[in-house]
């Protein structure tokens, strides 16, 4: 029979509704029940794609034995991290302190005040690898709970002082110049691993942010290793089995250093991230196979992960048919049977072999590029590129037939935020109608289905908006918001990034603190308003906020919110430079508040000759923290005084609403470009000198 959770829109917590665990969802309901029973409550928390989350669940939570156990001595909560990132991050921090070591699914065990007293992640079934099995861990919390209540309750009081530090007044630091940035660049080169790319060990992750914060730095500085650090991890990453080189995007992470073995679940919001990097590495280097990745990207975005709505969809799932990664392997035979003559060629090109690199089947990868594969073996590179393009499609073919993974289909406003944000980059760099359209329409269902009464919504999910939306949510929204109106230059989508930004300040921000929130200042409130700046798999709402700001100021001349945004990065610009790998997207806003914005005025109507070929020549060049804007004068402040003439549109490169003479020609304004980006700062007020 049904639990509660049969009443719930979030797939994960669907996929448990069946459990005979008695679940209930996060809320006052269920604590209450707890005070009422004085029963402890059992929090699990996971997420559709969590490959361990499905293990516990077929191993513990099908188990009638188990969950009679759990029924009789707790209340059992179920949390989709994904619609709670606030009471994710709050009892995450608590198991952290408890274990030294966090994950999913996280298994907490609660007073029915909420406070956490003993947790873990993942619990076997059986003893295992000195892992309790679940069922003594049940037995034993619920007999301490009963026998030693007074110890309980102490433990639980003396934990919470790991929340104290989250309601500190922020103080400012040192002010964000180029030395922070110079020390933080430094950090994150002794850890890089030159011989695979990206930073550190096994597991590998991603390091999106801090490569986008390196491709600033060599922007700035014209140091070739920088890119080259930059282009290396890239080239790994989209040659790697991390990269799905039959229907592309990006996995989660590969469980060795070398990018080969994937975690396979995909996710929304590293694709977001990965696509904007590869527009602008794109811009950087001209390198045609970072575009074909990003595109590839793209296409599985539009094909696999768009709600017919045009909202994008949270992810999918690791496993198919009970085994992770079954929809991505092939077999050599495989390989032969489905692209006949052209497997002798490609299996060599993807290292196939009849062994296999993964449970006796071959993760597709690429340890040669394609052009350097095909001079190797007497093929001509255009030829063998073509060779390439039909089998990705024939296999695309033949994988659809298989079972296919699980695909959570709720659309979280900050993960789409971020990939409108990535969209619309990509549209506007690449000038590819395909992915303009797919943007406009994406902005046009956030902002009509996410936006109410000038606030955001957290998800959207079967027909309908839930959960008051986080700071993250409002600050990804502004931002992708902000990239639509940069790329459509439709005044309305620069208003509803004001909007995002206005809202942050009024529900998240505090003045008492100095320092932005995570949750809503009228959220419900938990045993702690959490506040975390750090950027983990995603960006900090604390950093997209600061960035939000300074790309507003940049295009309004907001003075209060440039001050603000600087005061976070002033009050962080220590642990910026001794932990940069937890810092990757506030260093690109810090980046921005010690080189100032790039801000290009393209005045003129949009139709008018020259418009579009100085649009186009702003989109070849990679500037870092530039701002656009265009069309007739207003609503941003940045085109107020400026027109294009009577025949033809004018650009104008401006540094703190300084600007250059206008610009005419395509040439004339890319010579501009490249000497802004350069150029120091300025320290004086705004003021235009058009």
């Amino acid at each position: 029979m049904p639990n509660l959770l049969a009443l719930e829109s979030s797939p994960y917590l669907q996929q448990h509704a069946d459990n005979p665990v008695e679940w209930h969802p996060w809320g006052e309901a269920a604590f209450a029940r707890a005070h009422g029973e004085d029963k402890p409550v059992l929090l699990s928390i996971g997420y559709a794609a969590c490959h361990w989350c499905h293990v516990m669940a077929h191993e513990s939570f099908e188990d009638e034995a188990t969950a009679a156990l759990m029924n009789d001595l707790f209340i059992n909560v179920k949390v989709d991290r994904e619609e709670r990132p606030d009471v994710d991050a709050i009892y995450m921090q608590a198991v952290q302190a408890l274990t030294g070591q966090g994950g999913w699914p996280m298994t907490m065990f609660l007073t029915p005040d909420g406070e956490a007293f003993y947790g873990g992640t993942y619990f076997p079934p059986e003893d295992r690898h000195g892992i309790p099995a679940f069922r003594r861990v049940l037995a034993s919390v619920s007999d301490v709970w009963r026998t030693r209540r007074a110890d309980v309750l102490r433990g639980a009081t003396s934990l919470l002082n790991i929340y104290e530090p989250a309601a500190q007044p922020a103080r400012a630091g040192a002010p964000v110049d180029v030395r922070v940035l110079e020390r933080a660049e430094a950090m994150l080169l002794a850890q890089y691993d030159a011989t695979h790319g990206g930073f550190g060990r096994a597991p590998k992750f991603p390091p999106t942010m801090v490569l986008d914060f390196l491709l600033r730095r060599w922007a700035r500085t014209s140091d070739a290793a920088l890119l080259a650090v930059v282009r290396h991890t890239w080239n790994r990453m989209a040659g790697g089995g991390i990269f799905d080189q039959v229907g592309g995007g990006f996995h989660r992470y590969t469980v060795d250093g070398t990018w080969l073995v994937p975690h396979f679940e995909k996710m929304l919001y590293d694709n977001a991230l990965l696509v904007r990097l590869g527009a602008h590495l794109w811009q950087a280097t001209g390198d045609p196979a970072v575009r074909e990745a990003t595109e590839r990207t793209l296409s599985w975005v539009e094909r696999e992960m768009t709600a017919p709505e045009g909202g994008f969809y949270a992810s999918l799932d690791a496993d198919s048919e009970g085994h992770e990664g079954r929809f991505y392997v092939w077999s050599l035979d495989e390989l032969r049977e489905v692209l006949g003559e052209d497997a002798a060629a490609l299996a060599p090109y993807w290292a196939a072999s009849s062994r296999g690199n993964f449970e006796g089947k071959n993760i597709l990868w690429t340890p040669q590029r394609a052009e350097e594969y095909a001079v190797a073996a007497g093929v001509a590179p255009d030829e063998f590129r073509t060779t390439i393009r039909h089998a990705h499609a024939a296999l695309l073919s033949a994988r659809e037939h298989r079972v296919r993974p699980g695909r959570d289909e709720k659309i979280i406003a900050g993960w789409n935020g971020l990939m409108l944000r990535g969209v619309a980059e990509c549209a506007r760099v690449f000038g590819e109608p395909r992915w303009m359209r797919l943007a406009t329409r994406a902005g046009e269902f956030l902002a009509s289905s996410l936006v109410r009464d000038g606030r955001a919504s957290r998800v959207y999910a079967r027909g309908e908006a839930r959960i008051g939306g986080f700071l993250e949510d409002h600050a990804a929204l502004g931002l992708g918001f902000l990239s639509l109106y940069e790329l459509t230059f439709e005044a309305r989508w620069l208003t509803l990034a004001q909007t995002m930004a206005d809202a942050g300040n009024a529900q998240f921000w505090d003045d008492g603190i100095g320092a932005y929130f995570d949750t809503a200042a009228d959220a419900v409130a938990l045993v702690t308003r959490p506040r975390d700046v750090t950027d983990n798999a995603l960006p900090a709402g604390n950093s997209l906020a600061v960035e939000l700001l300074q790309r507003l100021a940049a295009v309004s001349g907001d003075a209060e919110g440039a001050r603000r945004a600087g005061f976070v990065l002033s009050s962080l610009s220590g642990a910026m430079t001794q932990h940069p790998l937890a810092f990757g997207h506030l260093l690109g806003a810090a980046e921005f508040e010690a080189h100032g914005a790039v801000s290009v005025a393209v005045a003129g109507h949009t139709g008018s000759p020259g418009f579009g070929e100085l649009v186009r020549t702003v989109a070849a060049r990679y500037v870092p923290s530039l701002v656009l804007a265009g069309g007739m004068s207003g609503p941003p402040a940045l085109l107020e005084g400026k027109s294009g003439s009577q025949d033809r549109a004018r650009a104008y490169v401006c540094r703190g609403f300084r600007c250059d003479s206008p610009a005419g020609e395509p040439t004339e304004l890319a010579a501009q470009l490249a000497g802004a980006i350069g150029s120091p700062a300025p320290s004086s007020s705004p003021e235009s000198s058009a």
